[in-house]
């Protein structure tokens, strides 16, 4: 979540004339994240978020509010869209599709995951890829092996020699990921510390869901140990990696196919966010309030699933 798009006052109380959902209060650009354009907003009635789409358009975004408020009707904490009066989720504001969503309580993990908080996301995860097995709408993935070899070949020739000679052995290794034989379903696919609100130890919800689509469940798991399980050097350790594990089976155990790949996987999920960390470093957007994260952090993680591999 970022800030790309200003949102005067004015275009914001009119926006808001459409809820019920009393006056306008105040407003705040949120800087976490990095692929939409994010307000706190609070009213006479509630604290929302206002999310602008800055990728994409008015007729894709009904996906992900029907996977916001599926979750939430299944029993999982997560965040869902309010409807203006006339029962719409989705709007125009500054001509970017918009929604506004409730704003759950708790805050994201800032600081590296104990091991009370991995055993939630865990079993989180887990309750999320069994309900989901009942969704009845599909979206293909944007950041799949097509997409990440696409981007490679952007991001070559702006890499040290050592840092593309890895890309490239990677890419091999990874030729064969749209063949695996594993179960598929709707994914959140970007569960890292900033997309889970808690107070203390205890999950109140999930959010930004605007990654959801169809993928293999266990690349959704391989992305959420690549970002919970690490410990104070950046690298993924074992007490942590055993509990988020550990809740997940209780929910739903790995198939003998998903055991096999495993390593796979979570070479696969590391590269995806090195290669669209180094397009943000590399090719940055402008924003009023945006933060670019540091790709090398996935590379230390990438290198420690290709020794473990």
């Amino acid at each position: 979540m970022s800030v790309y798009t200003e949102v005067s006052r004015d275009a914001l109380v009119t926006f808001l004339n459409d809820y019920s959902v009393g006056s306008l209060v105040s407003y705040e650009g949120i800087s976490d994240g990095i692929e939409n354009t994010n307000y706190f907003v609070t009213t006479e009635q509630g604290q929302f978020v206002l999310t602008l789409f800055e990728q994409h358009s008015f007729d894709e975004l009904s996906y992900f509010l029907n996977v916001m408020t599926f979750f939430y009707q299944q029993g999982i904490p997560s965040a869902h869209p309010a409807a203006d009066t006339q029962g719409n989720y989705l709007k125009m504001l500054c001509d970017k599709p918009a929604a506004l969503v409730m704003r759950l309580s708790g805050r994201g993990v800032d600081t590296i995951a104990n091991i009370a908080q991995c055993q939630a996301i865990g079993d989180i995860l887990g309750k999320m890829h069994t309900v989901g097995q009942q969704f009845e709408f599909h979206r293909t993935t944007e950041r799949g092996p097509e997409w990440r070899q696409l981007m490679a070949e952007t991001l070559l020739p702006h890499l040290d020699d050592d840092s593309a000679a890895l890309l490239r052995d990677e890419l091999d290794f990874q030729q064969n990921y749209a063949n695996l034989d594993l179960t598929m379903g709707v994914t959140h696919s970007d569960l890292f510390r900033d997309n889970a609100l808690f107070e203390g130890d205890q999950l109140k919800g999930i959010i930004d869901f605007y990654y959801a689509c169809d993928e293999y469940l266990l690349y959704d798991l391989a992305v959420a140990v690549n970002d919970w399980c690490v410990d104070e050097s950046g690298l993924i350790e074992l007490e942590r990696y055993q509990a988020l594990m550990a809740a997940y089976s209780k929910q739903r155990e790995l198939t003998d196919n998903e055991a096999a790949n495993w390593n796979l996987v979570l070479r696969a999920a590391a590269l995806r966010f090195w290669l669209s960390r180094l397009q943000d470093k590399l090719f940055p957007r402008e924003g009023e309030l945006t933060q670019i994260k540091n790709p090398d952090a996935f590379l230390k993680i990438l290198s420690q699933h290709r020794n473990a591999g």
